[in-house]
């Protein structure tokens, strides 16, 4: 029997499994000089091994992490008496482009002639915590909702009537003065009964109604839509769609129909005087991509950090509600992700990305 071989041949075995785990392996020597990093690490941290091995571990730590895990070895090396080691813990790890991320971490240590090697298990947490996150809102918004839903009602009905009689009464009352004022009250009830169904559609747990469908077939339908009110504001209107002749995507078209219309609406509202309004989608690999370009001042800094909070708005007959509820809802569709970025002087693009479905 080759002993000799069947050694080989399992530790190539072992090396082959480590190498190609989905979880970061990487060793470190007794002065957390990194001597193995695999594939999987290359991948959570975005550099090659060649830029890692033989550099000190602190290159992917945050530097809050970096001593702890300096005195964690040192002690070691010292006590024999393991802190971390054959627990897991979370810590807060640092990709090439200087990004954070959690990761989860589980060590183990081999003692070889007389130097001790430290090996870590790494677990990138970024989507169990985004999953997290989701399931929180989700149940913070359901219970909300529900107080939402009560007061809503409570409210709606007294306004229904409100406006209804200021309506009557505008057709009867003679004096101008008096007119004047029954309509700012009907004109008020109508922006309240918005509000409160912004607030609705906002706070209280929706279900789609998902299909599939042609997200490029959607566009050209939005465009026909609006084109005609953009001709008569001043402004150039442009549909370009890229890639394949249609993209499938599936979700709830009358849905994202609702948040095309709407952040299309704002690049208008963006252009009192004229200017150029560009929606561009494009098909590439497992995405579907949309941007919607307008060449308004833009939106000062100051005023982006609150544009998703709700009620906050720049807009005299606004509820503050339309990009909160244009977010949600693309959020809550596979792969969805919806993102403003503006400069003042130079416009406003809003970015929709979506899953695509090959079939």
């Amino acid at each position: 029997m080759d002993t000799h071989n069947d050694c080989g041949l399992e530790l190539n075995i072992l090396k082959g499994a480590v190498e190609n785990t989905n979880e970061a392996f990487i060793t470190i020597d007794e002065d957390s000089t990194v001597i193995f990093f695999n594939k999987a690490a290359e991948k959570i941290f975005g550099y090659n091994r060649d830029e890692v091995l033989g550099r000190d571990l602190g290159l992917i730590l945050a530097l809050d992490c970096r001593e702890g895990h300096k005195n964690a070895v040192a002690n070691y090396l010292v006590t024999r008496r393991p802190k971390l080691l054959g627990h897991e813990t979370e810590f807060m790890a640092m990709r090439r482009d200087g990004s954070l991320f959690p990761a989860a971490i589980s060590f183990s240590v081999a003692q070889i002639s007389d130097k001790f090697f430290f090996t870590g298990i790494i677990r990138d947490l970024t989507e169990t915590r985004t999953l997290e996150e989701q399931v929180s809102r989700v149940e913070h918004l359901s219970a909300l909702g529900e107080t939402v839903a009560e007061i809503s009602h409570e409210i709606k009905n007294p306004l229904v009537m409100i406006g209804g009689f200021a309506r009557q009464l505008l057709n009867t009352v003679q004096k101008e003065k008096d007119h004047a004022k029954l309509k700012i009250i009907a004109d008020e009830v109508r922006r309240l009964e918005k509000l409160l169904l912004g607030v609705k559609d906002l706070y209280t747990p929706r279900r789609l109604v998902p299909e599939k469908f042609d997200m490029f077939a959607l566009l050209r339908e939005v465009y026909t839509l609006v084109k005609e009110d953009c001709e008569l504001r001043g402004i150039d209107f442009l549909l370009k769609t890229e890639g394949a002749s249609h993209a499938i995507v599936e979700g709830d078209r009358e849905k994202l129909k609702q948040v095309l219309l709407n952040v299309i609406k704002n690049g208008m509202e963006a252009l009192p005087g004229g200017g150029y309004l560009v929606v561009e989608a494009q098909s590439k690999d497992d995405v579907v991509e949309i941007a919607v370009i307008d060449s308004g001042q833009g939106i000062p800094p100051d005023v982006q950090k609150r544009l998703f909070t709700p009620f906050f708005t720049t807009k005299s007959q606004g509820t503050g509600l339309g990009l909160c509820v244009s977010k949600r809802i693309v959020e809550e569709h596979r792969g969805g992700e919806f993102v403003l970025k503006s400069e003042v002087g130079k416009g406003t693009t809003v970015r929709i990305s979506l899953a695509h479905r090959r079939s």
